[in-house]
C-alpha cells in the first residue's frame, strides 16, 4: 500500500478530549484534516484552525486517505463504520481506517472482516496515557490488523504515540488494551487497600507513599493514582463508568480465551461497586475512596 504521507487528508470522527487532541496532533504534523462528530461544537477550535468540518461519517471519509475515529463504545464504532451515514459509504477502496476506540475484541475482528469486503482496510488501535497523553502526542497506540495497513499508517500513528505497536491480526490491539485496563484497577485494588491498612495502623499514607515509591512497588499506579487517592482528587481524567465499560470488555477477553481470572473477576466486581455507589463520574482512582469507606473511614 501507497504510504499515507502529510498533505494527504485525514478525517477524525469523534471530538472528545481524547479524539480532539489526537486529531490536533495530525493536523500539526502537516496533514489536512477533516473533522465530524456528532456535537459541532467540539469541533468548533480544530475548524478555526484550519480543519473542514463534515456533517456525517460518510462525508468525512470522502476523499479522505485515513479515517480515524475514536467514540466511546461498540455500537458507536458500529454506527460511525457502518450505519446509514457510516464510513463505508464515503470511503473508497484502499482507505485506511484506524479505530482508537476501546471496544469488544470480537467485534473489531468482524468489523475488519466486513470492511476487507469493501476493500478498506481497518486498524484497531486503542490508546493508553490519558488526556495528557493525547495533548502531548505520546500515547502508546496498540495495534490490530495488517501489516500494510500498519505501513501505510504509520505517519498518522505517530502524529499520536510514541509506543506504537503492532500486535497481530485484527482485534490484536483491543486484546492488549484488555490486558492494560485488567493490569491499572488490579494495581488500584491493592494500592488502595494498602494505604487503607497504613492510615488505620496510624501511619501518614503521604509519607507511605513516599516510601513505597523508593522500592518495587513503585509503578505508575503509585505515582499517579495514589496521589489522587490520597488528595481527594477525583476530578476525571479517565471516569469510573469508562473503566467499568472497560473491565467489562476484559471479562468477555478471558472468558472467550478460556483464562483463569479471579484478578478480573474481582476488578469488575470492584468498578461495578464505585460505579454504582454514585462515583461513574468520577475519576476512576475513586476506588480508593470507596475501599476506605467500606473500611470504615469516614474521609
Amino acid at each position: 500500500m501507497t504510504p499515507i504521507t502529510p498533505p494527504a487528508r485525514i478525517a477524525f470522527i469523534g471530538m472528545g478530549v481524547m479524539g480532539a487532541a489526537m486529531a490536533a496532533n495530525i493536523m500539526k504534523a502537516g496533514f489536512a484534516l477533516t473533522v465530524s462528530s456528532r456535537s459541532k461544537a467540539k469541533a468548533d477550535a480544530l475548524v478555526a484552525a484550519g480543519a473542514q468540518w463534515a456533517p456525517s461519517a460518510q462525508d468525512a471519509a470522502d476523499g479522505a486517505a485515513c479515517v480515524c475515529l475514536c467514540v466511546p463504545d461498540t455500537p458507536d464504532v458500529e454506527a460511525v463504520l457502518f450505519g446509514e451515514d457510516g464510513v463505508v459509504h464515503g470511503a473508497a477502496p484502499g482507505t485506511v481506517v484506524i479505530d482508537f476506540s476501546t471496544i469488544a475484541a470480537s467485534a473489531s475482528a468482524d468489523f475488519a472482516r466486513r470492511m476487507a469486503e469493501r476493500g478498506i482496510v481497518l486498524l484497531d488501535s486503542p490508546v493508553s496515557g490519558g488526556p495528557q497523553g493525547a495533548i502531548d502526542g505520546t500515547l502508546t497506540c496498540m495495534v490490530g490488523g495488517p501489516d500494510a495497513g500498519f505501513s501505510a499508517a504509520r505517519q498518522v500513528f505517530d502524529a499520536v504515540g510514541k509506543t506504537i505497536t503492532l500486535l497481530g491480526p485484527a482485534g490484536s490491539g483491543q486484546i492488549c488494551k484488555s490486558g492494560n485496563q485488567l493490569i491499572i484497577v488490579a494495581a488500584m485494588q491493592a494500592v488502595a487497600e494498602a494505604l487503607t491498612m497504613g492510615r488505620k495502623a496510624g501511619l501518614d499514607p503521604m509519607l507511605m507513599r513516599q516510601a513505597l515509591l523508593g522500592g518495587s512497588a513503585r509503578s505508575f499506579v503509585m505515582e499517579n493514582h495514589a496521589k489522587r487517592m490520597l488528595d481527594r482528587n477525583f476530578k476525571p481524567g479517565f471516569r469510573a463508568e469508562l473503566m467499568r465499560k472497560d473491565i467489562r470488555l476484559a471479562l468477555g477477553a478471558v472468558r472467550d480465551n478460556g483464562v483463569f481470572a479471579p484478578s478480573t473477576a474481582l476488578a469488575a466486581q470492584m468498578m461495578e461497586a464505585v460505579v454504582n455507589s454514585g462515583r461513574g463520574g468520577q475519576d476512576c482512582a475513586s476506588l480508593g475512596a470507596l475501599v476506605a469507606e467500606l473500611s470504615g473511614l469516614k474521609d
